[in-house]
């Protein structure tokens, strides 16, 4: 599959099949987070690869997917064969930006104008689900707000902070999706001009 196929199929999916993913397919797919951008090679991220189906099943429970129920949804976390639980070390950046080739002159850390962890961790799902797609797979992505008994469950380590649960599965629609969502999408699309400018923005 080439780059411009797997970008055309970049969506997130909310129905999968329950067929398992073959684990040299998963390890293709999580062991892009080698190759995933962190500020000055900091390698904070940490991720955590859940296919035990009790497991799943909680973490579904603390992601709170009763919300999609009580609307008339389908379920997808717990039905999705792979969750993949998505964190990152902020400590991990301060200290690679306390050693002698990242210190300022009077030997400081710099003051970060962004949390670049957080800017990582939103490459490294793209990754992820690129990665996913190019397998045959198809990704999803759910917020947790129950961070910390997330982090109980799976024995997360105190630094690390959840970014979410993406969810990876072969997809139980087609690979375009719904027409009618593709069509109310389209719709809701700004125009280019709305999002780039060129030289300027005014």
């Amino acid at each position: 599959m080439d780059y411009s196929e797997v970008l055309s199929r970049r969506r997130m999916v909310r129905r999968y099949r329950p067929d398992p993913v073959p684990e040299d397919v998963l390890e293709s797919v999580v062991g892009v987070v080698r190759r995933a951008p962190s500020a000055g090679f900091s390698q904070g991220h940490r991720v955590v690869a859940v296919t035990d189906a009790a497991t799943r099943s909680r973490i579904a429970e603390i992601a709170d997917e009763r919300w999609y129920l009580e609307r008339g949804r389908e379920p997808w976390l717990s039905v999705a064969p792979v969750l993949l639980v998505l964190g990152v070390s902020e400590d991990a950046y301060h200290e690679r930006y306390r050693r002698p080739d990242k210190v300022d002159a009077e030997g400081e850390e710099m003051a970060w104008p962004t949390p670049y962890w957080w800017v990582d961790s939103g490459a490294l799902m793209m990754l992820l689900q690129l990665a996913a797609i190019d397998a045959g797979l198809a990704a999803g992505f759910a917020i947790v707000h129950r961070t910390d008994e997330l982090k109980d469950l799976l024995g997360l380590p105190e630094d690390v902070a959840i970014v979410g649960v993406m969810t990876l599965g072969y997809p139980a629609e087609p690979p375009d999706g719904d027409p009618a969502d593709r069509a109310r999408l389209r719709a809701m699309r700004k125009p280019l001009d709305d999002l780039v400018r060129r030289e300027r923005w005014s």
